[in-house]
């Protein structure tokens, strides 16, 4: 009689079933097929792989339980997504070495998917509880085809690493269940994030719900429970390669696991042979405090404390009215706020757990006074700690935004240094010092005099030679107005960039060439050079100097000086190691390095600056040529704006102006810029919406081709937004990833369509943008974009991307 495949399976089905609860082999190998009511492999003495049901529930799964513990605990499901409603499942590794669960009508429920092919594939469930698929001949016992320690669902066992494979990108977090009787992906996850110093954090979908913190040597610094025990020891990596952690056991007797309950809760668990039970171990998080935010900026919390809630010392509450109330979300605020003036200082912190730390920066190698007088300098930044507190502690940890999710923990907390106003160290001064000595006092005075009188004197020496430069040799001396910005001979840029060789240039655009340069004292620049054929000229250079010499925000580039020396235009700037942005995002190998987590933190950080720029700022500033090749990215890939020689400065009352010279990069100037040469504050936002787009998708706005129309990516960004096919604009690197944060991705496209409407009325302003970005509320529904048409090529003429995408200047009659 001849079988069909089908029928074969179900053969071998009811042979198994027959078996009832007999083991077979520790292994399954290629075409084994087990079924539903067997245990289908047993590690030898601590785990079981087989079918089960879980809690009231009839749904079958494939599970990994403890083997000798009577209350069967499950530490793994496969189809914690797809069970099965019948107890006629198959599991079979193919010969392909892809690990499979069949229903009874043959239908693939759950794959491994694991795609490397080899000759003779098994599958192995090892003593650690880790199902594994491997090469029966490799000698390498370790060299794993798929794991399930790669997919650790809500438990966490002893030697399975939480967080990233950084060469490959694979992220490995807890996930909690819906319910006790349902495994299927529950609200939370904990995770480690890789923004700023890496830290773990809970999340509730996507809102942040609490943080163990980053790690500082001992433990996670918002876990004091994390102590020395005979248990099991923790490990914290972070290196190129990898950044996770693990715990190993100390005593293999002992049976114990972590486990993220459906309510969000981390709970270790103990099995306790004695009572035959598991024993709460350890819990988190504990209490009101670990909330995260509890007390919003610069307030700290205090579950011992009556409010819980207080503000850091030079601070005070933004609305004293809810915090009477016991609100306390809006936080504080400084006293007197900084403003970059000398005698600005440091309050030393103790007994704190660190805040948070997506926004930061670190050097692990660093001493902490050298971290202090790398935050000294940034006028940015907030405040400093060590990242490791063993000893006497090492590290460089820098905050440059408010700090947010502060708590006491005077046995197990650190010490921070926030950044104070010169008024406020005095006032703390004051306290401690009574008594001055009226001697001493006078010295002081004469000799500060005298210093300032040599510091005026060498001041106006100083101006009066740049001036002499400014207006005799270019005339950008304005009279009244005094450029504030450091002068730079050109012999040190010359020495600087190695005379100006080859081996030292950067690039080069329609302005001339950038080169790489390193000071005397060490530091790292990027000198402009301006080119004699330049479309840049005086003006352009005049209007850079004078715009972004007053601006200062972490995502603009900054200007450190200039120089108009031998006939030379130069312009020095911070050195931005990783280059611009559109290198990463139009490059098929250095794309795959941006996850969609990093582009909607550059994203954000675009938004942000030209926020700044907008409103923010004391001048505000049109930018006129923003693009994705004057986004620069610096060592920790932190966006910033950079080429401001075609901005225009307005007064606070103006938000735009009209020109017969438009300026600017076909494909990112808006149609009544390029057209009619009005400009505003909404064509900045037309180009950041392209800008968006781009970075979405890894395509150019001008060059973008399609096989089934000839519109621009605007164009067919809008299609798929109209057609509810917006999967068909995601960027390839990011298409299988972004699933996760599919909210985010479709609610920055529709944002993206936002502002690159026609009609500028029609485009929110950037503060409604950095809104929206950063929140869930309803969206409009964007209406048709600018330059929406059908593109028509010349014949024999190419859509690939152009290799001279430069700014251009262009005379529009009126």
């Amino acid at each position: 009689m001849e079988c069909t495949i089908t029928t074969f399976l179900l053969c071998i089905l009811v042979f198994f079933l027959s078996l009832n609860s007999t083991a077979v082999e520790d292994i399954i190998r290629a075409n084994e097929t087990v079924g539903d009511g067997s245990v289908i492999v047993s590690s030898g003495g601590h785990f079981e792989l087989g079918f089960t049901s879980i809690g009231t529930s009839t749904n079958r799964y494939v599970g990994i339980w403890y083997k000798k513990i009577p209350k069967k605990t499950i530490v793994w499901i496969a189809n914690r997504e797809t069970p099965l409603n019948t107890t006629s499942g198959l599991l079979i590794l193919n010969s392909n070495g892809n690990l499979v669960i069949l229903s009874s009508s043959n239908y693939v429920v759950w794959s491994s998917n694991s795609s490397t092919s080899v000759n003779n594939p098994v599958v192995q469930l090892l003593d650690t509880g880790n199902l594994v698929i491997r090469d029966e001949n490799d000698k390498d016992t370790e060299n794993y085809l798929w794991q399930s320690f790669d997919k650790p669902g809500n438990t966490f066992l002893p030697g399975c690493k939480l967080g990233w494979n950084l060469e490959t990108g694979l992220e490995r977090y807890l996930s909690s269940w819906k319910s006790e009787d349902d495994p299927s992906l529950g609200e939370y996850t904990n995770r480690i994030d890789r923004n700023g110093y890496p830290q773990l954090l809970m999340r509730k979908g996507f809102a942040l719900h609490s943080r163990a913190g980053p790690w500082n040597g001992v433990r996670f610094s918002g876990t004091p429970n994390f102590k020395a025990n005979p248990i099991y020891r923790f490990y914290f990596v972070l290196n190129n390669k990898e950044l996770n952690y693990y715990y190993e056991l100390l005593d293999d007797s002992v049976s114990t696991r972590i486990v993220l309950s459906p309510l969000g809760s981390v709970q270790r668990w103990v099995w306790i042979e004695k009572s035959q039970s598991w024993k709460l171990y350890l819990t988190g998080p504990t209490d009101d405090c670990d909330r995260f935010a509890r007390c919003g900026a610069y307030g700290s919390c205090n579950i011992n404390r009556s409010p819980a809630c207080e503000c850091l010392n030079g601070f005070e509450p933004k609305t004293p009215k809810d915090w009477n109330v016991a609100d306390w979300s809006s936080g504080c605020a400084r006293k007197v706020n900084l403003s970059c003036a000398d005698g600005e200082g440091f309050v030393k912190h103790s007994g704190l757990i660190l805040p948070d730390t997506q926004r930061s920066w670190f050097d692990r190698n660093m001493s902490l006074d050298e971290c202090k007088r790398l935050c000294f300098k940034n006028c940015s930044c907030t405040a400093y700690a060590n990242t490791d507190i063993r000893g006497s502690g090492s590290g460089c940890l820098l905050w440059f935004d408010e700090l947010i999710d502060i708590r006491e923990q005077e046995e197990n907390g650190q010490d921070v240094y926030i950044r104070m106003a010169a008024s406020e160290l005095a006032k703390k001064g004051r306290s401690k010092v009574r008594i001055i000595i009226i001697p001493i006092l006078l010295t002081v005075i004469a000799m500060l005099g005298a210093c300032l009188w040599v510091i005026r004197k060498k001041r106006k020496c100083r101006e009066g030679i740049r001036r002499h430069y400014f207006d005799e040799n270019w005339g950008i001396g304005n009279g009244d107005e005094d450029v504030e910005l450091p002068f730079f001979d050109f012999s040190t840029l010359a020495n600087a960039t190695n005379g100006f060789s080859t081996n030292s240039k950067l690039g080069e655009g329609g302005f001339g060439p950038v080169y790489k340069g390193m000071l005397d004292e060490g530091k790292e620049v990027a000198v402009k050079r301006l080119s004699k054929n330049s479309r840049q000229g005086l003006e352009e250079f005049k209007n850079e100097v004078s715009c972004i010499a007053q601006l200062q925000h972490r995502n603009l580039v900054k200007l450190l000086g200039c120089s108009v020396q031998e006939g030379e235009r130069m312009l020095v700037y911070e050195y931005m190691p990783n280059k611009s942005l559109d290198l990463f995002i139009f490059d098929k190998n250095q794309r795959n390095k941006l996850d969609w987590p990093m582009r909607s933190y550059i994203i954000n950080g675009i938004a942000r600056g030209l926020l700044y720029l907008h409103q923010d700022s004391r001048l505000r500033i049109i930018h006129r040529d923003l693009k994705t090749s004057n986004v620069l990215l610096d060592h920790d890939m932190n966006p910033k704006i950079s080429d401001f020689g075609m901005a225009r400065i307005c007064r606070e009352t103006e938000t735009g102006a009209e020109t017969t010279r438009v300026v600017g990069t076909y494909g990112y100037m808006s149609p009544e810029y390029a057209i009619d040469g009005i400009f505003s504050v909404k064509s900045d936002v037309y180009s950041f919406g392209v800008m968006l787009l781009e970075i979405v998708s890894g395509k150019r706005n001008k060059t973008f081709s399609h096989p089934d129309h000839s519109l621009n990516l605007l164009g067919h960004a809008w299609r798929s937004f109209t057609d509810g096919n917006v999967f068909e604009l995601i960027d390839e690197a990011i298409a299988q990833s972004s699933q996760e944060y599919e909210f985010e991705v479709f609610r920055a496209i529709q944002i993206g369509l936002l502002c690159v409407q026609q009609y500028p009325a029609d485009r929110p302003t950037m503060g409604t943008v950095v809104l929206t970005l950063t929140s869930k509320i309803p969206l409009a529904q964007p209406k048709q974009p600018g330059f929406f048409i059908e593109r028509k090529l010349r014949e024999g003429e190419s859509s690939s991307p152009s290799s001279n995408y430069l700014s251009v200047t262009t005379m529009v009659p009126r």
